[in-house]
């Protein structure tokens, strides 16, 4: 059950604290899109998260990485400026493997920053990343991530009955 326990649970991507992940030694900030920095039907960035990237680019790497299509994503890398992993088959390896090739970062400076367990927690932890767990920023989703969910929800509910992982008990 450990490997579904994400290392920091915050609200929003807007409310973690990244300063703390820079002293940490975090030089790489892995997003996932939909849900996690805007809703799965708009189709570009907003103000506000162009503002925040811009921010984080002055001490992080901030890559994109997705299991959507290319289609889906080239408007938020051209309009934030920053690399893009498409159809990225979370939770497994082949994706995150490549970006530590390319990008020459060790396991211990990346963090992953996602609203599913299934995919971007687990994905994140199965590599050795810190991984960051935020609640979803809208209720639309596909049949492929409600099907996600279903499963989401029995590892969710065995980790509140624990008191390890708790809807809206926020953490770093």
């Amino acid at each position: 059950m450990d490997i579904f326990i994400p290392d920091v649970y915050q609200k929003s991507i807007y409310t973690i604290n990244y300063k703390k992940l820079k002293k940490n030694g975090i030089k790489c900030l892995l997003f996932d899109l939909d849900n996690t920095i805007a809703p799965y039907k708009v189709t570009e960035p907003d103000v506000k998260v162009k503002e925040l990237f811009a921010r984080l680019e002055e001490d992080f790497k901030v890559i994109i990485i997705s299991n959507s299509p290319k289609n889906r994503i080239r408007p938020f890398k051209e309009k934030l400026n920053v690399d893009c992993a498409y159809s990225s088959r979370k939770p497994f390896k082949t994706k995150y493997k490549k970006i530590l090739e390319i990008y020459n970062f060790k396991i211990d400076e990346v963090a992953c920053i996602g609203d599913q367990i299934l995919t971007d927690i687990l994905g994140a932890n199965r590599m050795g990343f810190t991984s960051i767990l935020v609640n979803r920023v809208a209720k639309y989703e596909t049949i492929f991530t409600r099907f996600n969910r279903f499963f989401e929800g029995f590892i969710l509910k065995n980790l509140a009955k624990k008191n390890i992982l708790v809807s809206g008990e926020y953490y770093d």
